[in-house]
């Protein structure tokens, strides 16, 4: 389904559809879209994470070994990477409000799976339905910024979205695995779908509706790939978060078996970090403010250099318990630093060059950062099971140098495009 009137959509300038929602002309940034949206990350981000939580409860549950459940979180990411770029191309035929509503009864249908799994299969099946659609969700979410935030608002509502995982991390995943402690593992599957359904009627009620993005075919939209930028972009978060996650796979055995935390504490370790990732997302959306396209990307090289050294400095920071716990919070306070400067260039490089395709570059950020989860995790593995997981730390700064270099580049590509800028206007005159 598409539609002849179209313009081009961005984090930065308005567009709409074929009935537009009208300009958002008030700075009041917790409207109930808003909200709804941040929400909708929240549960995408709760149903992802829940299963760690509440590993052993579903083994025992469905008389499976810890291992084999374990498969499901590793799995989710393998699914949800691919899945992501094609999902939002493929929704950027349909209206948009329809869309979101379809993959939100998508998701309570995967939970609903979830809850009442009669064995491992079925299980497997409802986190690869959930895996299909979420990384689609949030790019579709994106979709919505010029519709329900002001200009000067829309870098923040994407941190906010992104946030919405790790405020899932920090307070839903703790009061899920509460409640499957209590209950039983199916009851924290219940109370998603029982928040789903109720932030289902929500966004039926206060979401934009009748809005289509610009017209372009399915496969026209992959040209944007020829996209040098959108490379840099994809290679720099894919690297961060790779870096990120060849330690925070094992962040739980590092904080009990390298710094000594005791286990009745590592909850509120766990929390603390949560806390540091919260504090990175919605930090970085103050970094998204500071210019358009790749700008506050590449202003952000410092950060994967930083990240480097704290990475070098881990092994040595874990011989201490207070050292070490310092180390892990400014780990996870620059962890998300990124994530809406990339977004930022995804959508304004998108804009700028291929607008029939913003949908699709709207799910770079989400694709890229599960790769380099997938990616960490099993160089993390492979590191634990051949060195020692104490050295984790240096093979993750590989990947934090390999991610400044790419903004290194990235910075001279624009420099390039500027110089050549300023002598067309030279030769114009």
């Amino acid at each position: 389904m598409t539609t002849n009137t179209a313009t081009t959509t961005s984090v930065g300038s308005k567009t709409t559809g074929s009935k537009p929602a009208g300009p958002v002309t008030s700075d009041r940034f917790f409207t109930l879209p808003v909200i709804s949206l941040i929400a909708m990350s929240f549960m995408l981000g709760m149903s992802e994470f829940i299963i760690v939580g509440i590993l052993p409860d579903i083994a025992e549950g469905l008389n499976v070994s810890l291992t084999t459940v374990g498969g499901l979180v590793s799995l989710f990411a393998f699914v949800y990477a691919p899945a992501t770029p094609i999902g939002a191309s493929i929704s950027s035929r349909f209206e948009r409000f329809r869309t979101m509503l379809f993959l939100a009864v998508v998701f309570l249908i995967g939970n609903l799976m979830c809850a009442f799994a009669v064995g491992y299969g079925m299980l497997v099946a409802a986190r690869i339905v959930i895996a299909l659609i979420s990384g689609t969700t949030v790019a579709v979410s994106m979709t919505f910024a010029d519709d329900v935030a002001s200009k000067k608002n829309r870098t923040k509502f994407v941190a906010w979205v992104f946030s919405g995982f790790s405020i899932a991390s920090v307070f839903g995943v703790p009061i899920g695995t509460s409640i499957a402690n209590v209950f039983g593992w199916r009851w924290a599957f219940h109370v998603i779908n029982l928040l789903t359904v109720a932030l289902i009627i929500l966004m039926c009620v206060v979401l934009p509706k009748n809005h289509y993005g610009p017209k372009s075919r399915f496969l026209a939209q992959f040209f944007i790939f020829t996209e040098p930028r959108i490379w840099g972009g994809i290679l720099a978060v894919v690297f961060a978060a790779a870096s990120s996650y060849v330690f925070y796979t094992y962040l739980t055995p590092i904080l009990e078996q390298e710094i000594g935390i005791p286990s009745h504490l590592i909850s509120f370790a766990l929390a603390a970090y949560g806390v540091a990732c919260l504090a990175s997302n919605l930090y970085g959306g103050k970094l998204g403010d500071r210019g358009r396209g790749v700008v506050p990307l590449v202003k952000g090289r410092p950060i994967y250099l930083i990240q480097a050294v704290f990475m070098i400095a881990l092994p040595f920071a874990v011989m201490n318990m207070v050292v070490g716990c310092v180390v892990l919070l400014v780990l996870g306070f620059l962890m998300y630093l990124q994530n809406t400067a990339s977004q930022v260039l995804y959508m304004d490089v998108a804009s700028a060059t291929h607008p029939g395709s913003l949908n699709l570059a709207s799910s770079f950020n989400s694709m890229s950062f599960n790769i380099g989860i997938a990616l960490g995790s099993a160089v993390g593995g492979l590191v634990t099971d051949h060195i020692g997981m104490r050295w984790l730390g240096p093979f993750g700064a590989i990947f934090a140098v390999l991610a400044f270099l790419t903004a290194v580049w990235l910075n001279a590509d624009l420099k390039r495009r500027e110089k050549a800028e300023v002598e067309a206007a030279k030769e114009a005159k």
